[in-house]
């Protein structure tokens, strides 16, 4: 005889969208690929010097792990968007990474998308002040 089988919903976990954490990693996680082609956009690099030149430029804001940095780098490799060369350094192999024209333009479209964000944030920041000297003046 055939059980029927009752599906129980799996409670997801809600974001605590009050910790700062959660938004640093948010932001992290989203700007991880521009500053990434950034970096590149510099000069061509070792994933190594990728993750810690994107540290150096972000003061530290963002800061890739190898989980982030590597996939990022084969997904731009596999779009055209960087090329890669293997060399060796003190007998180790490893890939420079280098931006193509195509990373070039999607470089400069990418900060034409970031700065129209920043625009907005910058209002955002107002409207939160104004709400704070509304609050305190009303208090």
């Amino acid at each position: 005889m055939p059980r029927s089988s009752t599906l129980v919903p799996v409670a997801k976990a809600v974001p605590d969208f009050l910790s700062r954490a959660y938004w640093n990693g948010t932001i992290k996680m989203s700007l991880s690929k521009f500053f990434i082609l950034r970096v590149l956009h510099q000069k061509p690099m070792h994933g190594y010097d990728v993750a810690r030149m994107v540290e150096q430029t972000t003061n530290g804001c963002c800061s890739p792990t190898e989980g982030t940095i590597y996939p990022v780098l084969r997904e731009f490799e596999e779009g055209g968007y960087v090329t890669s060369e293997t060399e060796v350094v003190s007998g180790r192999e490893r890939k420079v990474y280098t931006l193509t024209d195509k990373g070039r333009d999607a470089f400069k479209v990418a900060v034409a998308a970031w700065m129209d964000v920043t625009r907005f944030l910058i209002d955002s920041e107002k409207l939160v002040s104004t709400d704070a000297a509304a609050s305190d003046c009303c208090s």
